[in-house]
């Protein structure tokens, strides 16, 4: 044998010797490493990393009988650690220490672990990113974690500052096992300071630390799933975004056998019960879900309730409108990022809604489809267009509370709205049944289009649109309507056979737009047109002569009783301008008299200027006829008459009383006023061709 083949068998034999040696220390759990490790971890976390294997653990005489019983647990003091794959740590006890500026004992303190983590993970934690633990097993484990005001993070590692965000990123888990669990959350920007306790009580020996060689191989041979039942607790009480939060969760079910080579056993499904109260929201889930200490997959029936949708949507991220105080039932289902959601009932004030939705966060841009049913009242959706309590102390009647503009931003929607009525919430007007429409959200843009719903006989069609991409709200509507029948849709009570004030069928239109933030500020921006037009209509004869002042025919009316004057032409025909409202032609045109409105109607000041006329055709022997005056606010209208008319004609009449009493009437004889009444009648006419 010469030089060369004695060089090569020396250093295959110290290979072989070094691969050997590296196998028997790998299974032997590199015990003379604990110091030295505890040394780099603390390099590599920035912080102080321990296992005090000279320490016992933090067990009574009796936890300790027991548990080892139960739970396969050593009295002795075990430390084994293995670098094969990824860095995998047994120890009798492991603490983490807080970041230097924390005031908390420990980051991580727990008892009998069993740690894994991959060297990428490990990596992206020096950097900055959030840690990622393959899996992690405890019998005990106490933790604080904590985020301040400028975005610094318990639960990261590296020196580097990080962007503030509003967002919790918690380390996250492949497997995540804790038999005894305290988590302390204190988060400064979400104003949160919670206190989390979870108990995993099983009959298995998954949680177990092998006390010896032989048990740690007879497990790695184990490749049968036994059938270990296990019950999750979890509580947490304390303040989230400032509300108080109570949380209860039981989770009872089958805890596959970690050890086990079954590639889907993380598949078993176990039973779950939450109930959760953040301050005025409620929610009680019973379900199950496919893994015991991380719910990502889960189904069941849940009952939701809560001050408003929009405070529930913030939670889950979804856009939901501003509603009153609610309460819903139904079935929910999750499978990664696709939740299901049946609505079986949901009660917003005296709405009755249900429908079925699905929610797909795997876009770019969440998406929420479905279909919305049910029963709505109008003004349990006020506060969604900005209506607040507070506006009453202002004697303001539109609504000024901001719109969340940024929500539209969140997500698309596609839903198709069929309702069974919208109800006015008043007892003046029919509710419109059925209501159809189709609603989507689509780059900050909502859509209400292909609007279709009946009332009174008649049909309102139409589309409305807001664009949210910028800083204010672009706002548009057109809208029409078809022989919606006046008696019908205004409800007028009156008795004895008498006529309804007004009847007839109403045609229009609508063509509006404005911007703003708030519903006030789009009204008061309000450019565009709204015309109208009675067909086959009727008015109240006593009306008409009352709206006069003819005191002699009113009178006359009542003796013989009302009746009803057919309507030759009524039109009304606004024009919108920067919010103010002017009648281009507001006439109502009867055989016996004329009536007609000029002024306007501010929606950016709240406030009337309005004057209506009536000019009769024929002759009255007694009556002060003069223009009608309604002015004041929206909240406080003033309707008033104008009295120079009728200070000349009472003053006129009073002199000649002192005359003659009989001839004091003269001032009050009208002859009419037939020349104006049929121009105003021949251009209502000309309107109702066009």
């Amino acid at each position: 044998m010469n030089y060369a083949q004695n060089k090569w068998n020396i250093i295959a034999a110290l290979i072989a010797a070094l691969i050997v040696g590296l196998a028997l220390c790998e299974r032997a759990g590199w015990p003379f490493l604990a110091a030295p490790l505890e040394k780099q971890l603390t390099s590599w976390m920035n912080r102080q990393v321990r296992f005090d294997v000279s320490e016992p653990a933090k067990l009574s005489k009796s936890q300790l009988n027991n548990d080892a019983n139960k739970h396969n647990y050593s009295k002795a003091n075990v430390f084994r650690v293995t670098f094969l794959g990824g860095l995998t740590l047994k120890t009798t006890r492991l603490t983490i220490a807080a970041p230097a500026w924390s005031s908390k004992p420990y980051f991580v303190d727990g008892n009998n672990i069993l740690l894994k983590l991959r060297y990428i993970d490990i990596w992206r934690a020096y950097r900055g990113q959030p840690l990622h633990i393959k899996r992690l097993q405890a019998f005990k484990l106490d933790s604080y974690i904590e985020r301040l005001a400028d975005g610094r993070a318990s639960w990261q590692f590296s020196n580097k500052p990080t962007a503030q965000t509003k967002r919790v990123i918690f380390p996250s888990f492949d497997q995540l096992l804790v038999t005894n669990g305290l988590i302390h959350i204190i988060d400064v920007p979400l104003k949160s300071n919670i206190e989390a306790k979870l108990t995993l009580a099983s009959n298995s020996h998954a949680i177990g630390l092998p006390t010896s060689s032989t048990s740690t191989s007879n497990t790695r041979t184990s490749g049968s799933l036994a059938s270990n039942f296990s019950q999750l607790t979890a509580t947490a009480t304390g303040r989230f975004k400032a509300l108080p939060l109570k949380i209860e969760l039981v989770s009872t079910g089958a805890l596959p056998n970690n050890n086990s080579n079954i590639v889907n056993s993380n598949k078993i499904p176990v039973t779950m019960t939450l109930n959760a109260t953040v301050g005025r929201a409620s929610l009680q889930f019973k379900g199950t879900t496919e893994d015991l200490m991380q719910p990502s997959n889960f189904a069941g029936n849940f009952n939701l309730s809560g001050p408003s949708l929009a405070a529930v949507g913030d939670f889950m991220g979804v856009t939901l409108p501003t509603t009153a105080i609610f309460n819903s039932n139904g079935a929910i289902e999750k499978q990664d990022s696709m939740w299901n959601i049946k609505i079986n009932q949901m009660a917003i004030g005296g709405s009755r809604l249900n429908g079925r939705f699905s929610y797909d966060k795997s876009l770019t841009t969440p998406l929420l489809k479905g279909q919305l049913h049910g029963k709505l009242v109008i003004t349990d959706l006020g506060p969604a267009f900005g209506a607040n309590a507070d506006d009453k102390k202002t004697n303001k009647v539109l609504p000024k509370r901001p719109f969340d503009l940024a929500s539209l931003r969140k997500m698309n929607a596609d839903v198709a709205i069929d309702m069974q009525y919208l109800d006015l919430k008043t007892s003046f007007l029919e509710p419109f049944k059925p209501l159809q429409a189709h609603l989507t959200l689509s780059n900050a843009i909502l859509t209400i289009k292909n609007i279709k719903t009946a009332t009174a006989d008649g049909r309102l069609t139409g589309d409305m649109r807001l664009d949210g991409r910028g800083s204010k709200a672009l706002w548009d509507a057109n809208l029409a309507w078809h022989g919606v029948r006046l008696e019908r849709w205004i409800k007028q009570k009156r008795g004895n056979g008498l006529p309804p004030y007004i009847s007839g069928k109403l045609n229009g239109k609508a063509t509006l737009k404005g911007q703003g933030k708030s519903t006030s500020e789009i009204l008061a921006s309000l450019n565009g047109n709204i015309r109208s037009e009675l067909n086959q209509g009727a008015i109240s004869h006593l009306g008409v002569e009352v709206a006069g002042l003819d005191v002699a025919q009113s009178i006359g009316v009542l003796f013989k009783g009302d009746d009803a004057l057919p309507i030759q032409c009524a039109v009304v025909d606004l024009q919108a301008k920067n919010g103010l409202l002017m009648p281009r032609v507001m006439v109502v045109d009867t055989t016996d008299t004329t009536l007609w409105v000029d002024g306007s109607l501010s929606l950016a000041t709240e406030t009337l200027n309005l004057r209506a006329m009536a000019l009769p055709k024929d002759f009255s022997p007694l009556t002060i006829r003069t223009p009608l005056h309604v002015n004041g606010s929206f909240a406080n209208p003033d309707v008033t008459l104008e009295k120079k008319p009728v200070g000349i004609k009472l003053a006129a009449a009073a002199l000649l009383a002192l005359i003659n009493p009989l001839i004091a009437v003269l001032p009050l004889l009208d002859t009419g006023d037939t020349t104006q009444a049929k121009q105003r009648a021949a251009g209502c006419k000309q309107l109702m061709k066009k």
